[in-house]
């Protein structure tokens, strides 16, 4: 089937060369800029007297901190960057101690944050009361709920007269798209092992069934009860008064409700805001000295001679070469930390829905080998470490999830797209094969699978199965039976999948190194190093603007037919067989 596409895409190399010669002109031309502008990034600013630590909710937050800048907003001076969770809860936890920061001013401003993301700057921000300093919130347009879940940990909340609070509950939101492939005569052959499998539900339904209602109704119930108990004990009420709350449309109640019903604490314009915090920091006629995440100081790093490592496993496994986990690299990675004399333990930080079925077995198997080297292995999960993230981590010597973490889904299946119907009907094309084997012309796209070759292939998936589950019994200490009994594909939340054996401990990042550490025998005796390395701001820019020049090459050649060619693509570089969890919206 890649072969064939291979030729499909012949027609498109010409254009790619051509694109290729003034991409290269362009970008010499590029460096003398970037020589001129190397010097635009500072360091850390200096904390003054009196400051105010900044937690704008709006902030991107990743795993990985990084630069998403391009050439042109470089130019113009509008770059964003994203702070690691990391950094942000080390930023968070050495203003608790600096004398010059007098507190924490929450900018409601909306985020787009994962559930856990928040969750553990949430936790940070409760340790920072510790300290006696004031946290004061604030929605100027409104706050969120998402930007709630977070503000309600603050000593004080304000709101905007004119501005509201949504609190409403969890809810996912599904799409199913075989009626539009049934009209465009694309059949997508699935199989699976797994009731509670539903990443193939979209392509083979038209409503969710009632396997996948059920365990979303499980998951989104225990995260959301667990996002109302902290709501409700910082705001001082009963949860269920808090739930009653969410059902009452509070989105569309005014702020003398909100204040009746402890939802928020003060009303004012931004200006008043603005007199409120410079009474706690440097009188009315001073200046507010604000001070973001970033430009914290945070202490050295702890030094030693041995090093846990920190390896990012972030995104889909080898869904694109481009982005998200690549196995062949992330394998190699962990090969060479193996080999590493002055490495005495890993922290692998999983934030991934899975993927590639074959890629996530490649990883496991380096994870086994860097035990085998007698270094200990420590998973860290995110926002969600499912399907082939589960994989990657079932081997780990301790697992950390927190209860908002979406895990479990060990499950596996196949999807094999069929383009015969829009062939023949929709494009009048037709086609013979001739073939010296009966199931020589298998793999084709516009060939429906015989029922011999669907037999074929749910046997496959079928022994991946087998191979999943037994990984996961062998990494966890028990029989695959049980692993099976929670397994069929079935995703669970951080909560019941302590319950279930599935992780070990309640816990994010800095708990996982911690325990690695001690793990290892080297508590406070260590460094920390992460893992793979980050590429730097021009070698990121310049893959953008060469990406970039040649999706502008490939539309100008082909039109709206380039959108066709990526989508089909995509679908056809996938494997054949995948551990993924089914892509859903919380909202």
């Amino acid at each position: 089937m890649k072969k064939f596409f291979t030729v499909v895409l012949g027609s498109f190399v010409g254009a790619w060369l051509a694109m290729m010669v003034s991409s290269v002109l362009s970008i010499i031309l590029s460096f003398a800029m970037m020589g001129m502008m190397s010097n635009m990034s500072g360091g850390k600013a200096s904390i003054s007297d009196n400051s105010i630590l900044v937690v704008d909710l709006s902030e991107v937050i990743t795993d990985r901190g990084i630069s998403n800048d391009d050439m042109m907003s470089l130019v113009m001076g509008d770059v964003t960057n994203s702070i690691s969770l990391k950094d942000a809860v080390a930023a968070i936890k050495a203003a608790k101690t600096d004398k010059n920061i007098e507190g924490m001013y929450i900018a409601c401003n909306g985020s787009a944050n994962g559930v856990t993301t928040l969750y553990e700057l949430r936790k940070a921000i409760v340790d920072f009361k510790e300290s006696d300093k004031f946290v004061y919130a604030y929605g100027y347009e409104g706050i969120a709920q998402s930007d709630y879940f977070v503000a309600s940990a603050a000593d004080s909340i304000f709101v905007n007269p004119e501005a509201s609070v949504d609190i409403h509950g969890l809810a996912s939101q599904n799409l199913f798209f075989k009626n539009l492939l049934d009209k465009l005569g694309i059949e997508m052959q699935v199989l699976r092992v797994g009731t509670f499998k539903s990443a193939v539900e979209p392509f083979m339904l038209t409503e969710i069934s009632e396997a996948n209602r059920m365990q979303q109704q499980h998951y989104l119930g225990s995260i959301w009860q667990s996002m109302l108990d902290l709501m409700s004990e910082s705001r001082h009420m009963k949860a269920a008064e808090m739930n009653a709350l969410a059902d009452s449309m509070l989105v569309a109640k005014d702020v003398t409700y909100l204040l009746n019903h402890k939802i928020v604490d003060g009303v004012c314009y931004m200006p008043e805001m603005e007199k409120k915090l410079k009474a706690l920091t440097c009188g009315e006629d001073g200046d507010l000295n604000l001070v973001s995440l970033a430009d914290m100081p945070v202490k050295d790093k702890l030094k030693g001679d041995k090093e846990i490592a920190i390896v990012y496993a972030e995104g889909e496994i080898d869904g694109s070469k481009d982005e998200g986990i690549i196995s062949e690299e992330l394998v190699e990675t962990i090969m060479d930390l193996a080999d590493e004399d002055d490495v005495a333990a890993m922290v692998l930080r999983v934030n991934s829905p899975g993927g590639s079925a074959f890629g996530s077995e490649q990883i496991w198997k380096a994870v086994e080998e860097f035990k085998a080297s007698g270094k200990k292995v420590v998973v860290s999960m995110g926002d969600y470490a499912a399907s082939g993230g589960y994989y990657i981590s079932c081997g780990a010597d301790c697992i950390f999830a927190q209860p908002t973490t979406l895990t479990g889904s060990i499950g596996i299946f196949g999807m094999i797209p069929c383009f015969e119907n829009l062939a023949t009907d929709k494009l009048g094309i037709t086609q013979n094969v001739v073939a010296t084997n009966a199931n020589g012309g298998f793999g084709s796209a516009l060939s429906r699978m015989t029922d011999q070759q669907r037999d074929a292939m749910q046997a496959m998936v079928n022994r991946g199965y087998e191979l999943f589950t037994k990984r996961c019994a062998d990494g966890r200490g028990v029989s695959q039976d049980s692993i099976k009994a929670i397994a069929e594909g079935r995703v669970w939340d951080g909560a019941s999948a302590l319950k279930l054996g599935l992780v070990d401990k309640i816990g994010g990042l800095n708990d996982a190194i911690a325990t690695a550490a001690e793990m290892a025998k080297c508590t406070g005796k260590y460094k920390i190093a992460e893992y793979p390395e980050n590429k730097t701001r021009w070698e990121r820019m310049l893959e953008k603007y060469a990406m970039a020049r040649y999706e502008a090459n490939m539309r100008s050649e082909f039109g709206e037919l380039y959108d066709y060619q990526k989508a089909a693509k995509q679908i056809l570089s996938r494997d054949h067989v995948l551990c993924l969890m089914e892509p859903f919206v919380i909202k």
